[in-house]
C-alpha cells in the first residue's frame, strides 16, 4: 500500500531546490554514520541471489550473529524496507535482519527492469520467499528464521507461517491485512463516514460508483482507493509525510536516481494489489503450529485492528499476543520503531529463545 505516496514523492525527487540538497546531503551522511557496524561478531553484507530464475537483492546485517534471525517480508507492494535502515537501526543490536527486494521492489527491479521480472504473482512470490529462506538459513547456518511481515508483506507472511512451520520459530505481522477474500469492509466504512464529516461529495460519489467487493478492482482501482484512504486521515497522511516520504528522500543508500527507480518499482508492483484482496485468510487456515504475534497501529485505517484481531481471536498457536501500538496508523513499526522493538523483546524473543529478555 505504499504506493499511495507516489504522487507526491515522485513530485520532491523531480525538482528538488538547491537548498534542499545540501540539507539532503547532510542528513545522508549522518544516518551513513549511525548504519556502520563495526561490532566483531556482527554482519553487514549485501547483494544480489539468483531466486527465481532472476537477481534479487538480499541484504544482512547485525550486531552479533549469536542473536535470532528475521527475515523481513516488505509491503507496498514493490516497497523494500532499507529506507527505513535508520529508524530501525536498534533492531539490529539484538536481530540479526535478512532485508530482501522482493520482485519488482527496489535494486531487484533496477536489475532488470520491468521486463526482467519474470511472473508478478502471488504463487511466485510464496516460491521466491521460499528460496530466499533455504539461502539463508545456509547462509547463516540456522535451523529456522523468525518472520516479520508488514502491510502488503502480510498476505504472503501468513501463508509462509502456515504451510512451513519446519522453516519458521515465530510470525509476526505488523499494519496486518486481512481481505476476507474482498468482503472485509472496517475500513471501507470508516473512510465513508470520514468523507461525509468533511463533506467531501466527489469523493463519496467516486466511492458510490465502485463496487463494494474489492476482488475484481483493477490496480488503478485498489491504488486510487488506498490514495483516498491515506489523505483522509490525518494521522496517516502526517505519517506518510513525516515517516515514509522523509525516510525515502534522506535513505543514504539512495540516489535520487534510485529513488525514482524505487518509485517506478511501485508503480509496477501495483498489479499484486488486486490479488492480495482476492485472498480468504479463514478459508486457508487459522491454525498455526508456530508462535503467532500481530501488533498493530491503534488507529490504522488502511489495515484496521478490529479486523486483525477478529482473526487473531480465531487462531490457534503454540504461543499467540496481541498488541497495540498507540498514536499509530498504518507504518506502525517505522512510526514508533522504540515501541514495535520493545514488543518483539518482551513477546516474541522469549518465545521463541525460552528465556525472558530485558525491554
Amino acid at each position: 500500500m505504499l504506493g499511495t505516496i507516489i504522487t507526491a514523492a515522485a513530485g520532491l525527487v523531480a525538482a528538488p531546490a538547491a537548498g534542499l540538497l545540501g540539507y539532503r546531503r547532510l542528513k545522508r551522511a549522518g544516518h551513513a554514520k549511525l548504519l556502520r557496524l563495526t561490532t566483531p561478531n556482527g554482519i553487514d553484507e549485501a547483494g544480489f541471489v539468483r531466486v527465481g530464475g532472476i537477481d534479487q537483492w538480499v541484504s544482512i546485517r547485525g550486531e552479533d550473529l549469536r542473536n535470532p534471525v528475521v527475515l523481513e517480508v516488505h509491503g507496498g507492494p514493490g516497497a523494500a524496507n532499507h529506507v527505513f535502515l535508520p529508524r530501525t537501526r536498534a533492531w539490529e543490536r539484538h536481530f540479526t535482519i535478512v532485508r530482501w527486494d522482493m520482485r519488482g521492489a527496489d535494486r531487484t527491479f533496477a536489475r532488470s527492469g520491468p521486463e526482467g521480472q519474470g511472473e508478478m504473482t502471488l504463487e511466485q512470490l510464496h516460491r521466491d520467499a521460499l528460496e530466499i529462506t533455504a539461502y539463508v538459513r545456509e547462509r547463516l547456518g540456522v535451523a529456522k528464521v523468525l518472520l516479520v511481515a508488514n502491510s502488503f508483506g502480510t498476505v504472503l507472511g501468513l501463508r509462509l507461517a502456515r504451510s512451513h512451520p519446519e522453516l519458521y520459530s515465530a510470525y509476526v505481522g505488523t499494519d496486518q491485512n486481512i481481505n476476507d477474500g474482498g468482503r472485509e469492509r472496517t475500513a471501507h466504512r470508516a473512510l465513508i463516514d470520514r468523507l461525509q464529516k468533511a463533506g467531501r461529495r466527489k469523493e463519496l460519489a467516486m466511492l458510490a460508483a465502485t463496487d463494494t467487493d474489492t476482488s475484481p478492482w483493477s490496480a488503478e482501482q485498489w491504488s486510487r482507493y488506498n490514495k483516498l484512504v491515506v489523505t483522509s486521515d490525518p494521522l496517516t497522511y502526517d505519517t506518510m509525510k513525516t515517516v515514509v516520504i522523509r525516510s525515502l528522500w534522506f535513505s543514504p543508500q539512495h540516489s535520487l536516481r534510485a529513488l525514482r527507480t524505487y518509485l517506478r518499482g511501485m508503480t509496477f508492483s501495483e498489479c499484486l494489489g488486486p490479488q492480495a484482496a482476492t485472498i480468504d485468510e479463514r478459508a486457508e487456515g487459522t491454525a498455526f503450529q508456530i508462535p503467532f504475534f500481530i501488533f498493530q497501529g491503534a488507529h490504522d485505517v488502511m489495515t484496521p485492528p478490529a479486523p486483525a484481531r477478529r482473526f487473531f481471536d480465531e487462531v490457534t498457536a503454540p504461543v499467540k499476543d496481541f498488541a497495540l501500538i498507540e498514536d499509530a496508523s498504518h507504518f506502525a513499526s517505522f512510526r514508533r520503531p522504540d515501541r514495535f522493538l520493545g514488543l518483539m523483546l518482551t513477546k516474541v524473543r522469549p518465545a521463541i529463545t525460552g528465556a525472558p529478555t530485558a525491554p
